[in-house]
């Protein structure tokens, strides 16, 4: 459902205007709180929230972005800032004191800087597939549109998967039909309105960098990356966990979409905010 929300009640808010958010609940009635919050493009009515594994164990509650799916079209330029504070304002309408955050690809980028901007709203964090900007930034994306259509497609499929090789009877190990759906999104090109909201934050994307502020986010974190991510590196994630002074690392096998690739994935991330960072059981006594 759309609501309008004024973004976060804070001495760096980025605007007092109201904004339409589209959003959804789903999951366990009363469970933990976890608010979902997706990658770049991302639009619920393909990205179907109500199948998350995630709503097995919690609340979750999705949305789409300023500018895409059914949300709300401000004029002017995106920053990060606004992202995150309209997530931030998002926790605050659900009346949330605080709650679990998941950031995905870009939508770890917003987690960054909500927890940056925000930090009061946050229990634990989970960041999959993400950066930090600065001198550890993800794939740029723009640059993509400056490329022949074929170069691009050929570059979007090998930074999601380094061991992509389209003349193999899997290009892309591990994901299945779901192959086919992602070369369909890699060849089409948007209608207008919605390439308008990807241009946006494409932009925004480009000016992330929260690499000097990684010591002041103090929440249990778990950083997720894939083996053969091409879009956001192995050294990234690496790089997230060493300056982050309570969060640990998880590699999966599989690229930026290991979450499809790997079945381990969303049970580790499931158990970590269940139970947060677990010392491993000690092995008994002989």
């Amino acid at each position: 459902m759309p609501v309008a929300l004024v973004p976060a009640n804070s001495p760096a808010s980025t605007s007092d205007v109201e904004l339409d958010l589209y959003h959804e609940f789903h999951g366990v009635d009363r469970g933990l709180p976890v608010l979902n919050i997706g990658g770049s493009g991302g639009d619920l009515r393909r990205t179907f929230p109500d199948r998350h594994p995630f709503n097995k164990h919690f609340t979750v509650l999705s949305f789409d972005q300023r500018g895409l799916g059914r949300s709300g079209r401000p004029d002017g330029d995106y920053t990060m800032a606004h992202y995150a504070d309209d997530a931030a304002a998002l926790i605050e309408h659900a009346g949330w004191e605080r709650c679990h955050v998941v950031g995905t690809s870009f939508g770890g980028m917003v987690a960054l800087n909500l927890a940056v901007r925000h930090p009061r709203l946050i229990d634990r964090l989970v960041l999959a597939c993400t950066s930090p900007g600065g001198a550890h930034p993800s794939f740029p994306l723009h640059t993509l549109r400056d490329m022949d259509p074929d170069e691009a497609f050929e570059t979007r499929m090998r930074i999601n998967d380094t061991r992509w090789d389209p003349d193999a009877d899997e290009p892309t190990p591990g994901l299945g039909a779901y192959y086919d759906i992602m070369v369909a999104q890699a060849r089409a090109t948007p209608d207008p309105e919605v390439l308008a909201g990807l241009v946006k934050q494409i932009d925004a994307r480009a000016g992330h960098d929260v690499e000097a502020e990684l010591a002041s986010i103090a929440h249990e974190a778990l950083v997720c990356a894939g083996r053969f991510d091409g879009t956001a590196p192995l050294a990234n994630a690496d790089m997230l966990t060493a300056e982050m002074p309570n969060a640990r690392f998880a590699v999966f096998d599989g690229g930026h979409l290991f979450m499809l690739q790997d079945r381990s994935a969303y049970p580790a991330m499931i158990d970590f905010l269940h139970h947060g960072h677990r010392e491993p059981t000690p092995a008994p006594a002989d």
